[in-house]
């Protein structure tokens, strides 16, 4: 068969499973029959397979869907802070500074939720959010927009805009810093063999 039979043989099939009555393959292929496509059981699988149909309960029966029945409806574009502003008024928050970088610290699992609740708000000046447990390591490009995005996060916790000052430890030259004059000592590594 050429490739415009089958195309035009699965666009049939997802007319077919559009109206929500097909509910094995074998009723799909009395159906493909009747519009005039001569198919078999393979053929009718292997479309199924291919258009990623699945079956579902409605009613008393099962019935075929493609994927973009299953789909959830899309979400808005628009970005809300109403999801942010709830985990802020939940978590307290310790932030604090290093270079160009914001360390949110909070409750103990918090981390990854209050990072998806900045990546889906409207705050865009950062570059990104890295999570780990309770830590959100939130990256910036440039001083004005990590204190624009300060101010406005600081706003939607409900609190003033005010600086923050680098850590202690971030503001103490380190072994990798480039205020460090020393070079860094890096462990060997060891091994042991036993025969």
């Amino acid at each position: 068969m050429s490739a415009i039979t089958k195309f035009e043989r699965q666009r049939a099939i997802r007319e077919l499973v559009a109206r929500g009555s097909v509910g094995s393959q074998e009723e799909l292929a009395e159906a493909l029959r009747a519009r005039g496509y001569a198919v078999t059981q393979a053929t009718v699988s292997r479309d199924v397979a291919e258009l990623g149909l699945v079956k579902v309960a409605r009613g008393d029966r099962h019935i075929y869907l493609t994927p973009e029945d299953l789909a959830p409806p899309p979400v808005p574009a628009v970005a809300s802070d109403e999801r942010l502003r709830r985990i802020l008024a939940d978590i307290p928050l310790r932030i604090s500074r290093s270079g160009l970088i914001l360390l949110l610290i909070g409750s103990p699992g918090s981390a990854s939720a209050l990072g998806q609740a900045i990546d889906e708000s409207s705050l865009d000046d950062q570059e990104g959010t890295l999570a780990g447990d309770n830590t959100l390591l939130v990256l910036f490009a440039d001083e004005a927009r990590l204190e624009r995005w300060l101010a406005r996060f600081r706003a939607l916790q409900g609190l003033p805009a005010e600086s923050v000052e680098p850590s202690e430890s971030a503001a103490a030259p380190g072994p990798f810093s480039p205020r460090s004059t020393r070079s860094p000592q890096l462990a060997r590594p060891t091994m042991e063999v036993s025969r």
